[in-house]
């Protein structure tokens, strides 16, 4: 009988060993450093959802000399996060990117500005300096101030643009007037400083009607030509989207659990729960299918903003996710 039940259990390790080889490889590569904002694709892989989808994902942060679009071409990842103006811009320049899902159904864009300055309205920008960060996060506000038709150029009617680092302390030092920040982040980091809400007069983008998409998955059009390729994305897509899910029912939990794959141990427990409950806001109503009204809505403020010259064609399918929500 020990010889039987030994070999039993070799089989069935051998057997577990060969389901484990046999998980497909997928990485993703983070718009931005491990926090909350990408607390749904954390949650899947703690919770074994990719792993029960056959998937064995790595996910990559990014970081300030980090450029997702960069590493998705390279090679480096099989999908990556991003904001769609960046996305639509790196593809009119050649880049050949595609929106395979959108987690994100709303912005948390906006612009804060000191109330002492006298900005009440986006009337009163021109003549004041608006700080925000590059690498693509430029790219809504530029558009923003070329619907308003106010020139960025720092000339007479116009704004001045300064290109800031991933913090407040320009607008805390008034080296700005106003700086970009996120309802989930970089306004708590002013609140923290010991501002109230009644010292700011903030601009939602969602309000200005100008909001366009933010963190959406993309991956590259040569993978999309592969059946096998467009499979492995589907299961990722259902399994990121289950987390996204867990995440906005438990967002304390999903908080935690991105707290321990915060390698850099950077992040504060109390940052990072109030911005997973803030980010659960955006996920909201979201499936990971992108909401083509939306898209159409995107494409015309980044070319009203002249982001990109013309309607984009191939930007985006619905096969990932369609496969995804059978």
């Amino acid at each position: 009988m020990k010889t039987v039940f030994k070999s039993v259990g070799v089989s069935a390790l051998a057997l577990w060993a060969g389901m484990a080889a046999a998980a497909d490889q997928m990485t993703l590569q983070l718009k931005w450093v491990t926090q909350a904002q990408f607390g749904g694709y954390y949650v899947a892989l703690d919770k074994g959802f990719y792993e029960e989808e056959g998937l064995d994902v790595t996910i990559k942060p990014g970081g300030p000399d980090i450029a997702p679009v960069q590493v998705l071409l390279g090679g480096g990842a099989d999908v990556m996060v991003d904001w769609m103006p960046s996305a639509l811009a790196a593809r009119e320049k050649g880049a050949p990117i595609v929106n395979i899902a959108q987690p994100f159904a709303s912005s948390g864009l906006m612009l804060t500005c000191l109330k002492e300055h006298g900005i009440k309205s986006p009337a009163d920008f021109p003549g004041h300096t608006l700080g925000t960060w590059f690498f693509g996060n430029e790219i809504p506000l530029y558009t923003w101030m070329g619907k308003l038709g106010i020139p960025t150029d720092g000339s007479a009617g116009g704004v001045t643009i300064q290109k800031i680092n991933f913090n407040v302390d320009p607008l805390l030092q008034k080296q700005v007037e106003c700086a970009t920040t996120m309802t989930y982040n970089e306004y708590w980091q002013v609140i923290d400083a010991g501002l109230t809400p009644d010292d700011l007069v903030v601009f939602k983008y969602e309000d200005e009607g100008i909001s366009t998409l933010e963190d959406g998955l993309y991956t590259t059009e040569e993978k999309l030509t592969d059946p096998a390729e467009v499979d492995k994305l589907a299961r990722f897509v259902r399994a990121s989207m289950k987390g996204w899910k867990y995440a906005e029912e438990h967002p304390d939990e999903a908080a935690d659990i991105v707290l321990e794959n915060d390698a850099t141990g950077a992040q504060t427990e109390k940052h990072q729960r109030r911005m997973m409950r803030e980010i659960s806001k955006l996920t909201a109503g979201s499936n990971g299918s992108l909401d083509t009204a939306a898209y159409d809505r995107t494409v015309g403020i980044v070319m009203d903003g002249g982001v990109i010259t013309k309607a984009p064609e191939g930007a985006w399918t619905h096969a990932v996710t369609d496969a995804a929500l059978k």
